[in-house]
């Protein structure tokens, strides 16, 4: 008969089955998804630091960025832990698996709500650009940024709360870790985490686009007469090219996020394995990698930033106050 591995062999009758596969497959995924998640974080690290450090960057609009960027580096290394679910054996016990299964969902809801948000910021910046610079201030951007992570653990807290009063009640064996989502928590988290964010992002940027496209006409037919009108579609030139790029983010974001949550609403009784739905978690975590090199390609100072963090130009003194536009 075949040999059963099993993630404890000296618990014969309570372990888990390791599930077998392909050395050389599981070496390259080892490798594969260490990369991406080391990437991950230090990307996202890079992005952090940019905003955070230089001065000229401290705009509403890259405030929402940081806080995205933050959600990701969490992200990143929260993907050291689904590593370990490669095989299917989780060794850190039952709590650290309450723990690691609630952290991913409070960065994750906290990353959609910074969408959702991010899509208000460049609605009002492009449909009511005379308001924009009066209502929208980076006070106004930390207080929403700070409500949106506090409302993430709140509701996840609600979500999870069978799970976090008895960490390891749902596991069939030791060595598991699996979580299950009663069936009015289960909805509550399809309407507030994924129908209702992608329903308000996809309208808001519908009407941007719209928007965007008419003022593109209107710029090009337009003649600059004044050094004021020169300014002014300079303005809009900046603001328009914010929505593209955030609107590439945001579209990306829902391609990594939509098959995630189609493969947990198959799954019998919301009940959704760490190890069974590795493909679409990995999507989604993969997400948090890509938000960054897409700022590479259309933010400049992102690259100038990159290259004075690198070189060391930032220990330098009065470097927060570098031209970075």
């Amino acid at each position: 008969m075949e040999e059963i591995e099993l993630c404890f062999p000296k618990l014969l009758n309570v372990s888990c089955r390791r599930q077998r596969h392909p050395h050389f497959e599981v070496m390259l995924t080892y490798i594969l998804l260490s990369s991406i998640s080391l990437f991950t974080v230090i990307l996202n690290l890079l992005v952090i630091i940019s905003i955070s450090h230089f001065r000229q960057l401290h705009t509403p609009t890259n405030l929402l960025l940081l806080s995205l960027a933050a959600s990701d580096f969490c992200i990143g290394l929260v993907m050291f832990f689904q590593i370990m679910l490669i095989d299917g054996c989780w060794f850190l016990g039952d709590i650290m698996c309450t723990l690691y299964q609630y952290l991913a969902y409070v960065i994750t809801s906290a990353s959609i709500g910074t969408m959702v948000i991010i899509s208000i910021d460049r609605y009002i910046a492009i449909c009511y650009p005379l308001h924009y610079s009066t209502k929208i201030t980076q006070k106004e951007i930390k207080i929403i940024v700070c409500i949106c992570w506090i409302c993430s653990v709140i509701f996840q807290s609600l979500i999870l709360m069978d799970n976090l009063k008895q960490p390891g009640r749902f596991n069939s064996c030791i060595g598991e870790c699996v979580f299950v989502i009663n069936y009015i928590a289960g909805i509550a988290d399809l309407i507030f985490s994924f129908i209702l964010p992608i329903t308000v992002i996809v309208v808001l940027y519908l009407r941007v686009f719209v928007v965007a496209v008419s003022q593109t006409r209107a710029m090009r037919s337009q003649l600059a007469v004044t050094h004021q009108q020169s300014v002014t579609v300079t303005t809009k030139k900046s603001e328009l090219k914010a929505a593209r790029t955030l609107g590439v983010v945001v579209v990306v974001f829902l391609i990594c996020m939509c098959p995630y949550y189609c493969v947990a609403l198959t799954v019998q009784n919301n009940a959704l394995s760490a190890s069974s739905a590795a493909f679409v978690i990995y999507l989604f975590f993969f997400n948090s990698c890509l938000n960054p090199i897409i700022y590479v390609f259309f933010y400049p100072w992102f690259r100038k930033s990159i290259k004075i963090i690198v070189t060391l130009q930032i220990l330098q003194p009065d470097s927060c106050k570098a031209n970075m536009l």
